[in-house]
């Protein structure tokens, strides 16, 4: 069975098992208690934030540590935006039309809730936000700015870097969810001039459950979860060590070996996508042609279904999804699709194939087998 579906998850890396075993066996203390068993426990935190920091560009203290990257955007989008209502009474939120659920259900929730007004700025026909739309939406309320680094769905990269100097330019803070960007892409947030920045552990090859935001300590944040206090008050909760030691063992090895992996694996998904274009016609290629993660192919096949497609990969031992795990189960098509001017009945025919960091072997095989799972369901092949 050939696994092709690792923006959903990944499996767990042996180095970050090796380094969080101690903190669920003989390492297991309170980071918060005053004895020496407590005191192991929070120097294996602090550690842990500091390599964190450093992938992130961020300094240790901006470190919050959260149970994944829907937390992690709840966080940003709700703690930023509310403080900035109460702190100086803005009330303006700016985010795409593509965005994960955990942006697109918190930035409604501020709407239904708080009273907030949304801006979601439309993208071209590969995902792609126009700098000048954000531009020409920013105000003197506009308390955030929040939108993906690299789609989850069909790979697209944003100009993060342009979105941000905007953004500066009109001290408005901007938060990426770069859940899909680890392990591909920069995540320096000094680089990328942004406040904010979203992970997820297990997209890296950390457990479910792990996932950390860094924001700058500049920003106001007001937190989701009251309690003890621990994460300077940002993020109450007794803190997974052993999870925050596997998020920071497999990002730093993610980063450190993130530009060979993604040269590699950007030559074997170019000649994937040939190959699927060259011998299924009716397959198009959603997302940008360039600008796309290294690891991510997504198509439609205009006339089949595409969860027949899917389970006819399956059978032939190539293991994919449709879309965002996210949205399993919904009969609804992609709202990321739709946003990029896909017909909705061809947007439920879509499948993407999302590779490991670690892949070297060409997908001629995978190839042809979407070729003959296209044909058995109906759909026209060459």
């Amino acid at each position: 069975m050939l696994y092709l579906d690792h923006a959903a998850t990944t499996p767990v890396r042996r180095e970050a098992l090796d380094a969080m075993l101690p903190h669920l066996t003989t390492e297991f203390g309170n980071p918060s208690s005053h004895h020496s068993v407590g005191e192991r426990a929070a120097a294996a935190l602090t550690d842990a934030r500091a390599a964190v920091g450093r992938v992130l560009g961020m300094r240790q203290s901006d470190v919050v540590f959260t149970s994944g990257g829907t937390e992690a955007n709840n966080l940003a989008i709700k703690g930023i935006a509310i403080a900035a209502q109460l702190r100086r009474d803005a009330s303006h939120v700016i985010t795409t039309a593509i965005e994960h659920e955990s942006i697109l259900e918190s930035v409604d929730y501020l709407r239904r809730v708080h009273g907030f007004r949304v801006t979601e700025l439309p993208v071209d026909e590969h995902g792609r936000v126009d700098p000048a739309d954000l531009a020409a939406n920013l105000d003197e309320d506009t308390a955030l700015v929040t939108l993906g680094y690299a789609n989850n769905e069909i790979g697209t990269i944003q100009d993060v870097s342009a979105l941000a100097a905007l953004a500066r330019a009109r001290r408005v803070p901007i938060h990426i969810d770069a859940v899909q960007a680890a392990g591909w892409l920069d995540l320096s947030a000094t680089e990328l001039g942004v406040d904010a920045i979203s992970v997820a552990g297990h997209k890296v090859g950390a457990p479910p459950g792990t996932g950390a935001l860094a924001v700058r300590g500049r920003v106001p944040l007001e937190p989701l979860l009251h309690g003890g206090g621990q994460e300077r008050g940002r993020r109450s909760g007794t803190e997974s060590v052993a999870g925050a030691v596997a998020l920071a063992t497999a990002l730093t090895l993610a980063d450190a070996e993130r530009e060979q992996s993604a040269a590699r694996v950007c030559a074997i998904r170019d000649a994937f996508i040939a190959r699927v274009l060259a011998e299924v016609p009716s397959a198009r290629l959603t997302g940008h042609p360039h600008h796309r993660l290294p690891g991510s192919a997504s198509f439609t096949f205009a006339g089949t279904s595409g969860e027949a497609v899917l389970l006819e990969l399956e059978r032939r031992g190539v293991v994919s999804s449709s879309g965002s795990a996210c949205a399993a189960g919904s009969d609804e098509p992609s709202h990321v699709l739709v946003a990029v001017g896909i017909a909705p009945a061809v947007a439920q025919t879509s499948v993407r194939f999302t590779l490991s960091t670690h892949l070297r072997d060409a997908l001629d095989e995978v190839a042809d087998a979407v070729a003959a799972s296209v044909a058995s369901v109906g759909g026209h092949v060459a």
